[in-house]
């Protein structure tokens, strides 16, 4: 599991909240088993679950959590997949009043720990100089912070840019389309598979990616222009082969909840028609949400754009 997926993941969780404190058995089908080769490897964020008793399909578009302003696109097949859709359907439920309370609730360390004792002292020493650079906030105000909490504070300085996101515009076209907006998992759902990550390695993980600032950002910038490509099977493959090494985690924070998503999709598509927006990691691969699927016996087609 490297280092960015793990932002993916939890980038939007993590910075809406820390921008209010400062001041996130398989079975195969005859139908499966004939969806096209092309369907499995088209470069496409956007795909369209159909069959299987759906009376209409729904969508699937994989996000980026954090995106510069500039590489947010809505094109026109993303608006008429919105469009043609009775609710929309993203990790978590972004528009529940609620939300920003529950982030908070699990944000802190337990068990009296904090970043100073975590880290080297020369490691929190250049964590502490590059949050108050490039974030402007001192360590101090953050050292009882999950550090991927931290870590995620630092996201826009990878991006080199104030981010914006495609959660909080769907949300706002579901609201000016009065659709109702759900999440495949809780806040403390979501938050309960970080839990499961030794303070020590996120520790890690945030030290490295200030010691290794430039090749984190080459790494990221990759990723990134494998998402803007739309590459989805690429963009799995490189994030498993990161030099920031955190492949022990996947199944966790991967294909486990993929695996738990699936059932909630089908039960969200068979109500009505469903526009349903996750991370981009989670949807290529053997174990990405579109292949599992395919396994339920839907046919997934690319909608491309």
């Amino acid at each position: 599991m490297t280092m960015f997926r793990t932002l993916l993941l939890a980038g939007t969780l993590a910075l809406t909240s820390l921008s209010t404190q400062a001041q996130k058995t398989k079975i195969k089908t005859k139908a499966a088993d004939k969806a096209p080769v092309a369907a499995a490897t088209a470069n496409s964020l956007l795909w369209e679950v159909s069959g299987k008793g759906l009376a209409q399909p729904s969508y699937i578009y994989g996000t980026i959590h954090l995106i510069c302003p500039q590489d947010l696109q809505v094109t026109e097949p993303m608006k008429r997949a919105f469009g043609s859709s009775k609710q929309v359907v993203m990790e978590l439920d972004m528009d529940s009043p609620t939300m920003m309370q529950e982030m908070q609730a699990g944000m802190m360390m337990t068990d009296g720990q904090t970043l100073e004792k975590l880290l080297p002292a020369a490691d929190y020493t250049r964590v502490g100089d590059y949050l108050k650079a490039k974030a402007g906030i001192p360590i101090a105000q953050l050292g009882m912070l999950k550090p991927f909490i931290v870590t995620s504070i630092m996201y826009p300085a990878l991006l080199g840019c104030t981010p914006a996101s495609y959660e909080t515009t769907f949300v706002k076209l579901a609201q000016e389309q009065h659709k109702e907006v759900t999440g495949l998992e809780t806040v403390q759902e979501q938050m309960g598979f970080f839990d499961k990550i030794p303070y020590a390695v996120q520790s890690k993980m945030l030290s490295d990616m200030v010691t290794k600032e430039a090749e984190a950002k080459q790494e990221f910038q990759q990723m990134l222009t494998l998402y803007k490509a739309q590459n989805i099977e690429e963009l799995r493959t490189v994030s498993n082969k990161s030099s920031f090494g955190f492949q022990e985690y996947e199944q966790l924070l991967l294909d486990g909840r993929n695996q738990q998503w699936i059932a909630r999709i089908e039960k969200q598509a068979a109500a009505q028609p469903t526009f349903f927006a996750v991370g981009a990691a989670h949807l290529g691969g053997s174990q990405g949400v579109l292949n599992l699927l395919r396994q339920q016996g839907y046919s997934v087609k690319p909608v491309l754009q």
